[in-house]
Protein backbone atom coordinates (compact mmCIF):
# COMPACT_ATOMS: atom_id res chain seq x y z
CA UNK A 1 0.00 0.00 0.00
CA UNK A 2 0.77 3.44 -1.27
CA UNK A 3 -0.09 5.12 2.36
CA UNK A 4 2.14 4.84 5.13
CA UNK A 5 0.74 3.05 8.39
CA UNK A 6 2.09 5.50 10.67
CA UNK A 7 3.41 3.35 13.05
CA UNK A 8 0.10 2.03 14.01
CA UNK A 9 -0.73 -1.73 14.09
CA UNK A 10 -2.11 -4.18 11.10
CA UNK A 11 -4.66 -5.39 13.24
CA UNK A 12 -7.74 -6.10 11.28
CA UNK A 13 -10.97 -3.78 11.41
CA UNK A 14 -13.62 -6.59 11.58
CA UNK A 15 -11.70 -7.97 15.06
CA UNK A 16 -12.80 -5.29 17.31
CA UNK A 17 -14.83 -4.34 20.83
CA UNK A 18 -17.64 -2.45 20.06
CA UNK A 19 -19.11 -0.56 23.20
CA UNK A 20 -21.04 2.26 24.87
CA UNK A 21 -21.55 3.84 27.91
CA UNK A 22 -24.78 5.69 29.99
CA UNK A 23 -23.80 8.06 32.57
CA UNK A 24 -24.47 10.61 35.03
CA UNK A 25 -23.49 13.31 32.52
CA UNK A 26 -21.31 14.71 29.78
CA UNK A 27 -18.08 14.38 31.31
CA UNK A 28 -15.69 12.77 34.17
CA UNK A 29 -14.15 15.80 34.43
CA UNK A 30 -17.16 17.49 36.33
CA UNK A 31 -17.56 14.36 38.70
CA UNK A 32 -19.81 12.44 36.34
CA UNK A 33 -19.87 8.43 36.45
CA UNK A 34 -20.74 5.57 34.20
CA UNK A 35 -24.25 3.93 35.26
CA UNK A 36 -23.84 1.13 32.18
CA UNK A 37 -21.70 -0.72 30.04
CA UNK A 38 -22.55 -2.37 27.23
CA UNK A 39 -20.15 -4.06 24.89
CA UNK A 40 -19.86 -6.50 21.46
CA UNK A 41 -16.76 -8.42 20.84
CA UNK A 42 -16.64 -8.87 17.29
CA UNK A 43 -13.90 -11.62 15.68
CA UNK A 44 -13.15 -11.99 12.17
CA UNK A 45 -16.18 -10.07 11.20
CA UNK A 46 -18.89 -12.23 13.50
CA UNK A 47 -19.86 -10.89 16.81
CA UNK A 48 -18.55 -14.12 19.34
CA UNK A 49 -19.44 -12.46 22.65
CA UNK A 50 -21.19 -9.71 24.68
CA UNK A 51 -20.98 -7.44 27.82
CA UNK A 52 -23.71 -5.45 29.67
CA UNK A 53 -23.66 -4.65 33.20
CA UNK A 54 -25.53 -1.73 35.71
CA UNK A 55 -22.96 0.02 37.97
CA UNK A 56 -23.90 2.15 40.70
CA UNK A 57 -21.99 5.20 40.97
CA UNK A 58 -22.48 5.83 44.62
CA UNK A 59 -25.10 8.37 44.19
CA UNK A 60 -28.13 9.46 42.97
CA UNK A 61 -28.78 10.31 39.27
CA UNK A 62 -31.23 13.27 38.19
CA UNK A 63 -34.76 13.01 36.88
CA UNK A 64 -33.41 14.17 33.41
CA UNK A 65 -30.86 10.46 32.83
CA UNK A 66 -33.69 8.09 34.40
CA UNK A 67 -35.87 9.16 31.59
CA UNK A 68 -33.40 9.31 28.91
CA UNK A 69 -31.85 5.89 29.63
CA UNK A 70 -34.75 4.62 31.21
CA UNK A 71 -32.65 3.35 33.72
CA UNK A 72 -33.73 4.33 37.56
CA UNK A 73 -32.21 4.75 40.98
CA UNK A 74 -33.86 2.06 41.61
CA UNK A 75 -32.02 -0.40 39.57
CA UNK A 76 -28.66 1.13 40.58
CA UNK A 77 -29.43 1.01 44.18
CA UNK A 78 -28.90 -3.08 44.00
CA UNK A 79 -26.23 -3.05 41.13
CA UNK A 80 -22.32 -3.69 42.26
CA UNK A 81 -20.22 -0.28 42.23
CA UNK A 82 -18.24 0.92 39.20
CA UNK A 83 -14.78 -0.67 40.10
CA UNK A 84 -16.53 -4.09 40.16
CA UNK A 85 -17.81 -4.06 37.37
CA UNK A 86 -15.20 -2.20 35.20
CA UNK A 87 -12.39 -4.96 37.11
CA UNK A 88 -14.52 -7.06 34.83
CA UNK A 89 -14.99 -4.90 31.86
CA UNK A 90 -10.96 -4.62 31.84
CA UNK A 91 -10.78 -8.36 31.67
CA UNK A 92 -13.47 -8.63 28.62
CA UNK A 93 -12.31 -5.75 26.55
CA UNK A 94 -8.36 -7.24 26.87
CA UNK A 95 -6.25 -5.11 24.40
CA UNK A 96 -8.48 -5.43 21.50
CA UNK A 97 -9.55 -2.33 19.49
CA UNK A 98 -12.30 -0.60 20.28
CA UNK A 99 -15.06 1.17 18.39
CA UNK A 100 -17.94 3.67 19.68
CA UNK A 101 -20.08 5.78 18.15
CA UNK A 102 -19.14 9.18 19.24
CA UNK A 103 -16.11 8.01 20.29
CA UNK A 104 -14.38 10.74 22.46
CA UNK A 105 -16.93 10.57 24.67
CA UNK A 106 -16.75 6.91 25.55
CA UNK A 107 -13.44 6.97 25.20
CA UNK A 108 -13.01 9.78 28.26
CA UNK A 109 -15.38 7.84 30.34
CA UNK A 110 -13.54 4.49 29.94
CA UNK A 111 -9.66 5.94 30.87
CA UNK A 112 -11.42 7.87 33.87
CA UNK A 113 -13.40 4.85 35.43
CA UNK A 114 -10.24 2.95 34.62
CA UNK A 115 -7.65 5.23 36.27
CA UNK A 116 -10.41 4.77 39.32
CA UNK A 117 -9.11 1.36 39.64
CA UNK A 118 -5.48 1.68 38.30
CA UNK A 119 -5.94 -0.01 35.04
CA UNK A 120 -5.28 0.80 31.17
CA UNK A 121 -6.28 -0.15 27.96
CA UNK A 122 -3.53 -0.90 25.34
CA UNK A 123 -5.90 -1.13 22.52
CA UNK A 124 -6.88 1.73 20.00
CA UNK A 125 -9.87 3.65 19.47
CA UNK A 126 -12.01 4.29 16.80
CA UNK A 127 -15.30 6.60 15.98
CA UNK A 128 -18.17 5.18 13.38
CA UNK A 129 -19.90 8.21 14.02
CA UNK A 130 -16.32 10.06 12.01
CA UNK A 131 -16.27 7.48 9.84
CA UNK A 132 -19.63 7.55 8.42
CA UNK A 133 -19.27 10.99 7.93
CA UNK A 134 -16.71 10.19 5.17
CA UNK A 135 -18.44 7.44 3.37
CA UNK A 136 -22.32 8.05 4.11
CA UNK A 137 -21.97 12.03 3.27
CA UNK A 138 -25.73 12.07 1.70
CA UNK A 139 -27.24 10.69 5.17
CA UNK A 140 -29.76 13.16 6.61
CA UNK A 141 -27.32 12.98 10.16
CA UNK A 142 -24.68 10.93 11.18
CA UNK A 143 -26.43 10.17 14.64
CA UNK A 144 -26.87 6.32 15.63
CA UNK A 145 -30.64 6.20 15.23
CA UNK A 146 -30.70 7.71 12.01
CA UNK A 147 -27.67 5.34 10.03
CA UNK A 148 -29.62 2.92 11.64
CA UNK A 149 -32.95 3.64 9.64
CA UNK A 150 -30.80 4.98 6.66
CA UNK A 151 -28.71 1.32 6.28
CA UNK A 152 -31.89 -0.55 7.14
CA UNK A 153 -29.95 -2.29 10.05
CA UNK A 154 -31.42 -4.72 12.59
CA UNK A 155 -32.85 -2.70 15.89
CA UNK A 156 -34.37 -3.70 19.03
CA UNK A 157 -36.05 -0.43 19.16
CA UNK A 158 -34.40 0.46 22.45
CA UNK A 159 -32.02 3.12 22.20
CA UNK A 160 -29.64 5.15 24.96
CA UNK A 161 -29.45 1.60 26.66
CA UNK A 162 -25.87 0.54 26.11
CA UNK A 163 -25.41 -2.67 25.04
CA UNK A 164 -28.65 -2.49 22.80
CA UNK A 165 -26.61 1.04 21.26
CA UNK A 166 -23.26 -1.09 21.05
CA UNK A 167 -25.70 -3.94 18.66
CA UNK A 168 -26.62 -1.27 16.80
CA UNK A 169 -23.00 0.77 16.49
CA UNK A 170 -21.46 -3.15 15.64
CA UNK A 171 -24.35 -3.50 12.65
CA UNK A 172 -23.23 -0.36 11.35
CA UNK A 173 -19.50 -0.89 11.74
CA UNK A 174 -19.79 -4.12 9.78
CA UNK A 175 -22.16 -2.79 6.98
CA UNK A 176 -19.13 0.29 6.87
CA UNK A 177 -16.48 -2.01 6.47
CA UNK A 178 -18.81 -4.26 3.67
CA UNK A 179 -19.69 -0.51 1.74
CA UNK A 180 -15.42 0.17 1.93
CA UNK A 181 -15.02 -3.29 0.71
CA UNK A 182 -17.23 -3.21 -2.13
CA UNK A 183 -16.79 -0.15 -3.40
CA UNK A 184 -13.04 0.29 -3.04
CA UNK A 185 -12.19 -3.42 -4.02
CA UNK A 186 -10.61 -4.23 -0.49
CA UNK A 187 -10.21 -7.45 0.84
CA UNK A 188 -9.06 -6.81 4.01
CA UNK A 189 -9.23 -3.42 6.05
CA UNK A 190 -7.16 -2.62 8.83
CA UNK A 191 -8.01 -0.68 11.63
CA UNK A 192 -5.24 1.79 11.50
CA UNK A 193 -7.48 3.04 7.90
CA UNK A 194 -10.29 3.37 9.92
CA UNK A 195 -8.73 5.69 12.31
CA UNK A 196 -7.27 7.64 9.27
CA UNK A 197 -10.40 7.76 7.64
CA UNK A 198 -12.00 9.75 10.31
CA UNK A 199 -9.28 12.27 10.38
CA UNK A 200 -9.04 13.04 6.70
CA UNK A 201 -11.38 15.84 5.31
CA UNK A 202 -14.34 14.93 3.82
CA UNK A 203 -13.75 15.92 0.15
CA UNK A 204 -10.69 14.03 0.28
CA UNK A 205 -12.21 10.20 1.52
CA UNK A 206 -12.87 8.90 -1.72
CA UNK A 207 -9.50 9.49 -3.08
CA UNK A 208 -8.12 8.58 0.22
CA UNK A 209 -9.32 4.91 0.04
CA UNK A 210 -8.86 4.47 -3.81
CA UNK A 211 -5.04 4.96 -2.34
CA UNK A 212 -5.24 1.72 -0.17
CA UNK A 213 -5.41 -0.47 -3.33
CA UNK A 214 -2.82 0.91 -5.11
Amino acid sequence: MSIPMNGCSQRQADTVIVLDFETTGLSPDHGDRAIEIGAVRIEHGRITDRFQQLMNPGRRISSFIEGYTGITNAMLRDAPPCREVMTEFREFIGDFDLVAHNASFDRRFLEAELRKIRRRHAGEFACSMLVSRRIYPDAPSHKLGTLVEYKCLPTSGTFHRALADAEMTTHLWLQMLDDISDRHCLETIPFALMQELSRVPRASAKGYLEQWRQ
